[in-house]
């Protein structure tokens, strides 16, 4: 899975939104809500549980953490585990956020890995741009 977008703002700015899991409902699409606790700021290492709008609670971990430039997360569900990397480059006007991944399924959790990574792409390029219009105040 791979999507790059442009967003208005600077790459400082967009790493501190898109790391920080407790923005996460608020952009990513398929999430009803994050559990972490409130005053815990993003950092190597950092766990937090989601809760989809589908019903599946994943847990996920910080596994990368390059401050404006690179941030990246391992998750696992039962038999399927994914990851998702964001890079991060300044551009005239704003930045662009470079997302890769990829999702695995092992057992009876393989065909559903395959439909996620078949939807995956469009997926989180259509997020990137969300948060990108919650950033510039356009909602």
């Amino acid at each position: 899975m791979s999507a790059t977008v442009e967003l208005p703002v600077s790459a400082e700015v967009a790493f501190r939104y898109l790391c920080d899991p407790r923005n996460r409902p608020e952009w990513q699409s398929s999430l009803r809500s994050v559990d972490v606790p409130a005053d815990e700021e993003p950092h190597l290492g950092q766990t937090w549980r989601e809760t989809t709008t589908v019903g599946l609670r994943p847990h996920l971990a910080t596994t990368e953490l390059t401050p404006f430039r690179l941030w990246a997360e391992q998750g696992r569900w039962r038999g399927v585990s994914a990851t998702l990397a964001l890079h991060f480059t300044d551009v005239v006007g704003g930045c662009r956020v470079r997302a890769e991944g990829e999702v695995s399924g092992r057992g009876p959790w393989a065909a559903a890995a395959v439909s996620a990574r078949l939807l995956a792409s469009q997926a989180v390029a259509a997020d990137l741009r969300r948060a990108g219009r919650i950033l510039a105040g356009d909602g």
